[in-house]
């Protein structure tokens, strides 16, 4: 008998030691209630727009070009959505060097908003045991408005990593989870599964530092930041929300500096004649509130529908696996009125206290895929990588942060590191239990 209650004391005391990982990862308040969805279907009408301001009409511009909001969520859902699907040029400002023409031509599939096969190129190389950013800057144009200063590296950059296009639909939702909630939720997390949070500045709020959760690396924590960033560095627009050099967006020098252009013959300064035209700062920031607010007011993407019966097996295999340690399932938004983004913005109604299930805890992590990046978490985040929100991957077909990987069972294997544990629950499964687990993740 004595020998009976060991063993169960010892049983007891394991269940504890693993509770933490076999509970679903879920973090929520009071009074929430369910985000709108989308079902992920372009040819499903007025399936993106959750309510955050004014819906309007698709834009005739035959009739009348589209407005841009003066502040955030005073536009129009239909107006935004258009300028967010503009393909600029030259005479708007594009370049000198860029990656593509316009917000859509990233994220699009399967719907305005979401992702794509697009990638972006980063690079630099090692001094002294450290990161360090290629001349001119990490980010490595594909294109450019002249042929001279196409961007090139050469042999010393030996950090390569290309990074392929996340989705944004939902986004406005996640920029209205609170700090102390994605804090809480990774306090709670195993020690050897604990992501870390990033500090970050909010442009639009004299650079106040908040939770990262934006971007690969966790980059970004507001949406305006977020399109900021990316009209200057994706499409060579410079705006006053741009972060260049740090710049917030209250500096006199906002959006008066085009990206160096790191040429076959050397860096090269790019602003002004002879190949940028069109005077800084190009945009007046009309654009990137457009596209913030577009962003903040698209629908999460919603479950298969109906669901099928192998991924309804699968479900409990997530949590058991461990797979949502990292993957958190839901997250509640902040109260109405609540100021969030360094008290920029207050979280209105629609993005209020609304549940919502991105299946990522937002957090970096060092699971044996980093890309040896450092962006704004310091030396020791170069391998980490942050967690992939799942939410809508049924509608891509690569994976990973290059993309390079077409299933998720080859995707799995390549988890390592904090997520070793995960990766070899999975593979303790059965055939079958794998199948259904992998039919899960395709259901989100």
């Amino acid at each position: 008998m004595l020998k009976l209650m060991k063993v169960l004391a010892l049983v007891l005391f394991a269940a504890a030691i693993a509770l933490p990982m076999w509970m679903p990862g879920t973090v929520e308040g009071q009074g929430g209630t369910e985000a709108l969805t989308t079902d992920m279907d372009a040819k499903t009408p007025n399936d993106l727009f959750n309510g955050f301001g004014a819906l309007g009409t698709p834009i005739n511009e035959c009739v009348a070009p589209p407005v841009a909001p003066t502040a955030r969520g005073n536009g129009r859902f239909e107006d935004n959505k258009f300028i967010f699907s503009e393909r600029e040029t030259v005479a708007d400002g594009l370049g000198p060097t860029y990656n593509d023409v316009g917000c859509v031509e990233c994220h699009q599939s399967v719907d305005v908003g979401a992702f794509s096969q697009t990638m972006e190129f980063r690079a630099g190389h090692i001094t002294n045991g450290a990161f360090v950013d290629a001349s001119g800057g990490q980010l490595i144009q594909a294109r450019g408005t002249d042929s001279d200063i196409v961007e090139h590296i050469t042999t010393a950059e030996t950090v390569k990593a290309f990074r392929i296009t996340t989705s944004t639909l939902g986004d406005g939702f996640v920029e209205c989870v609170s700090n102390t909630d994605l804090q809480n939720n990774v306090a709670a997390e195993p020690s050897a599964q604990r992501g870390t949070l990033t500090a970050v500045p909010v442009v639009e709020a004299n650079n106040a530092l908040r939770v990262g959760r934006f971007g690969w690396k966790a980059q970004q924590a507001s949406l305006l930041s977020f399109a900021g960033d990316a009209y200057l560095n994706e499409m060579g627009i410079t705006n006053k929300f741009d972060g260049s050099q740090g710049r917030s967006s209250s500096d006199p020098a906002a959006g008066t500096t085009e990206n160096p252009c790191s040429t076959a013959e050397g860096v090269q300064n790019c602003t002004g004649a002879p190949f940028d035209p069109v005077p800084d700062p190009e945009d007046d920031g009309g654009d990137v509130l457009a596209f913030a607010d577009f962003m903040a007011a698209t629908r999460a993407p919603g479950r298969q529908n109906p669901i099928p019966a192998a991924a309804t097996r699968g479900d409990s295999l997530f949590t058991s696996t461990g797979c949502a340690v990292c993957h958190t399932r839901t997250f509640q938004t902040a109260a109405p009125g609540t100021l969030i983004n360094g008290g920029a913005f207050a979280v209105p109604a629609a993005l209020g206290n609304k549940i919502i299930h991105p299946f990522s805890d937002f957090a970096l992590h060092d699971i044996g895929t980093g890309d040896g990046i450092v962006q704004n978490a310091g030396q020791g985040s170069a391998n980490m990588m942050r967690t992939a929100p799942l939410w809508g991957i049924r509608a891509r077909n690569r994976f990973l942060h290059e993309g390079l990987n077409i299933t998720i069972s080859d995707s799995i294997q390549l988890h390592a590191g904090q997520a070793t544990t995960a990766r070899n629950n999975f593979n303790f499964l059965t055939a079958a239990q794998r199948n259904d687990l992998i039919a899960f993740v395709l259901s989100l």
